[in-house]
């Protein structure tokens, strides 16, 4: 019975449309006989409605949307200047089917004026990261002012809020951020924001073309296809601190 349970809150969670007679016939499809009623009756039992009643699940919604969502968010970076030590403000957008990232800018005063020229930025009808998108998920940081949402809504992109300290709604972001933090920026002193913007730039040209992703398969998300011979060879991006391992092309 713990089987059948753990089976029909899943199949309900992944599939808001099923009602209690698609689920017992799935069941069925398993091997499991169980009532129309049981399967209410657990349903109930955990708060979860019938369909059509049924909300979608977070986790349902992005990977059925995942190529037309893109999530932003900052990480900050302390840098050593004339003044001092001064904290640094990179955002950045993630395109959640490829894991492919833009870099938007970095500064240490994202005012709202400079947050309204990314959104435009973003939004251009020519190059803007966002045009092929029609939803953008971001955290409740006072960072993404109302006139930066306004202008994204009015090019069509929806604005996906994430829930009070719920980093999970925005876990691709927050996955990049976590990653160029221990691999790269956490290793390293930056004596003013040029050395900041090329350590970025390397890992993030590192990130695209060299580095294997759990999220898609330990694929690259430039695509490119492993060599099978060739002498085996090492590139060093940042004095040895981001290494790619493969094979020269015959």
């Amino acid at each position: 019975m713990k089987e059948i349970r753990r089976l029909v809150l899943q199949m309900a969670e992944n599939n808001p449309t099923w009602g209690y007679s698609r689920i017992q016939g799935a069941l069925r499809h398993l091997g499991h006989r169980v009532a129309r009623s049981t399967v209410a009756k657990i349903m109930k039992e955990y708060g979860i409605e019938p369909a059509p009643d049924r909300p979608m699940s977070w986790r349902t919604f992005v990977r059925s949307h995942a190529h037309l969502i893109a999530a932003a968010d900052f990480f900050t970076t302390e840098v050593w200047t004339a003044r001092g030590l001064v904290t640094h403000y990179t955002l950045f957008v993630i395109d959640v089917a490829t894991r492919r990232v833009h870099i938007v800018g970095t500064t240490t005063h994202p005012t709202s004026e400079w947050m309204e020229q990314i959104a435009r930025n973003l939004t251009d009808c020519q190059d803007g990261f966002l045009m092929a998108r029609r939803f953008l998920i971001i955290d409740r940081d006072a960072l993404f002012s109302p006139r930066f949402k306004a202008i994204l809504e009015s090019s069509g992109v929806e604005i996906l809020l994430t829930a009070y300290r719920a980093p999970n709604m925005n876990a691709f972001a927050e996955r990049f951020v976590r990653s160029i933090k221990s691999e790269c920026l956490s290793q390293m002193v930056f004596v003013g924001q040029a050395s900041l913007d090329r350590a970025i730039a390397e890992y993030v040209a590192h990130y695209h073309d060299e580095r294997s992703h759990q999220g898609i398969g330990n694929e690259i998300v430039s695509g490119a296809m492993p060599q099978r011979l060739g002498q085996i060879e090492v590139k060093e991006r940042l004095g040895g601190l981001l290494n790619y391992y493969h094979r020269r092309a015959a």
